[in-house]
């Protein structure tokens, strides 16, 4: 069995800092290597001392895909096997937005996790060290639900090619230890469930980028589906985007943002009963990898 890859096209209706993260530069060749997350425990403490933070999974332990050059779009497994599709939430928010969140903005969304643990969904949230910054309880409430895994979407939110949105530009020597930074946020939040995959912010990357982020040891991860969830109002539309582009195996990119996407979580509300009238189930990422 192998995972294969596809180009996705940008969608226009994605804005310039939460871009749905859909689209950009795609030079991936087509076949990706089967791999798995790392395990992980919690450090045990000495008598009377001060209990230690839990410690993630640790990214170096996982190879980025053949010669560390290929993301994964999809999981595509043949006929006839199990139904399985991840759903994936990117948690945005940039470097330079704590302003923004100081005034009230929230880039947040408690009740999409909420909903997602009512109607028991897998899911793995791709998330930025400065979204993880502003809210610590929440990643390590994210991060110890064996239900979730938290994913990397870099610390900063910027781009790693460009054009890219009009977002800023990661410079190359800077790009592994934007990840890093991004993973020590997690860990200082004392999230556990963290796993070794990338997400490109705008999904804008190129061959540089790939070759700078290798010493990360990441597996960048996309998507198929393009949930359109960005800026949408109408919790209907996003679910029909969803509904209509869904496959076995396939990868849909949503948001964990409620200022950026107010009407994800109606949507949910609807994706997932539909999809299980369908016979698919709901799995992580580290699990889709995994899968066949």
């Amino acid at each position: 069995m192998t995972i294969s890859v596809r180009k996705v096209a940008a969608l226009g209706l994605l804005g310039a800092v939460l871009v749905g993260c859909g689209g950009g530069a795609d030079t991936a060749s087509p076949v990706v290597d089967r791999t798995s997350a790392a395990a992980t425990a919690e450090p045990t403490a000495a008598p009377g001392a001060k209990p230690a933070k839990p410690a993630p999974a640790a990214p170096p332990t996982m190879a980025a895909g053949p010669q560390g050059r290929t993301p994964v779009y999809e999981r595509r497994t043949g006929r006839g096997t199990e139904k399985v599709v991840a759903l994936t939430f990117d948690a945005d928010m940039t470097a330079d937005q704590g302003p923004r969140a100081a005034r009230g903005e929230r880039f947040d969304n408690p009740e999409l996790i909420a909903t997602l643990r009512r109607l028991k969904v897998d899911a793995t949230i791709f998330m930025t060290g400065r979204w993880a910054e502003e809210y610590p309880d929440q990643v390590r409430s994210i991060g110890t639900d064996p239900r979730f895994e938290i994913a990397n979407h870099s610390y900063s939110h910027y781009a790693f090619a460009e054009p890219c949105y009009g977002l800023p530009t990661v410079a190359k020597p800077d790009m592994a230890a934007d990840v890093r930074r991004a993973f020590d946020s997690f860990r200082d939040a004392g999230a556990v469930n963290v796993v070794p995959y990338f997400r490109f912010p705008g999904g804008c990357h190129d061959d540089t980028a790939l070759d700078a982020l290798a010493p990360a040891r990441v597996t960048a991860v996309q998507w198929d589906v393009v949930g359109g969830d960005a800026f949408a109002k109408d919790p209907d539309a996003v679910a029909e985007q969803v509904l209509s582009g869904v496959r076995p195996g396939s990868l849909v990119v949503l948001h964990c943002t409620r200022s950026a996407a107010p009407a994800t979580e109606r949507a949910i509300r609807r994706i997932v009963p539909e999809l299980r009238a369908r016979g698919y189930r709901f799995v992580k990422v580290s699990e889709l990898m995994r899968a066949g």
